[in-house]
């Protein structure tokens, strides 16, 4: 039995190590005024959807709960609505990304720029900022247009 587990454990590492992937949940947070949520990061252009990676014993849930807060001082009231899961291979290889719409919220406060998070805010759908991430464009343009999720992000 002992010997089983740590074979198992050795496979495990073996085909982490040979198919590593990464995996990220991002937020689609609309207000009621149906502005969207964008952040623009320190570390990479254009603006984006909140949110980051799953870390281990995390769900995607978790993990959305705690990015969005760490990021935007949202809280999550309720489900969010899967929205797709995209491979994000064009980015980094082996990434996949976990979206969720969200629109049951709170938010404490606006979040004050630090050192992940430049800038925060909401934007209507017919304005939104310049340098905003081609991804981030397609995956407004299919949930408000009623479009099929594409595979990729």
């Amino acid at each position: 039995m002992r010997r089983s587990r740590l074979m198992q454990k050795a496979l495990q590492r073996y085909w982490r190590w040979q198919r590593a992937l990464t995996l990220g949940v991002r937020g689609m947070v609309f207000d009621e005024a149906g502005r969207v949520l964008l952040i623009r990061q320190t570390y990479t252009p254009g603006w984006l959807f909140p949110g980051g990676g799953v870390e281990r014993r995390e769900t995607l849930l978790e993990a959305l709960r705690r990015e969005l807060m760490e990021e935007t001082n949202v809280a999550m009231r309720g489900a969010p609505a899967l929205f797709g899961v995209f491979s994000n291979e064009a980015f980094f290889p082996g990434d996949h990304v976990a979206l969720y719409v969200v629109r049951e919220w709170t938010q404490t406060h606006p979040p004050k720029p630090n050192l992940e998070i430049a800038e925060a805010g909401f934007f209507a759908l017919d304005d939104l900022p310049a340098g905003t991430t081609a991804g981030t464009l397609r995956r407004l343009d299919e949930y408000v247009n009623g479009l099929a999720p594409s595979e990729t992000w």
